[in-house]
């Protein structure tokens, strides 16, 4: 499964980067290998698996305090 996860962002890379280059679109392709890696990076553990905590617990985290100076 995971060889099909690999082959598929590899072929998104193959159709979508080409055209970057070609049009000199730089700060997309930075933009788009920042999220691609982003979305390997969380899409790898959860075909392994691997459970990733949930990140709404952070943003609740960081939310509560700023919502309780604002009451």
């Amino acid at each position: 499964m995971i060889v099909l996860l690999i082959i598929a962002f590899i072929g998104i890379i193959l159709f979508e980067v080409p055209g970057l280059i070609k049009q000199k679109m730089w700060r997309d392709l930075v933009a788009f290998s920042i999220y691609l890696f982003i979305g390997m990076a969380l899409s790898i553990p959860q075909v392994l698996g691997i459970i990733l905590p949930n990140p709404s617990k952070a943003i609740e985290v960081i939310i509560k305090p700023v919502s309780e100076l604002l009451k």
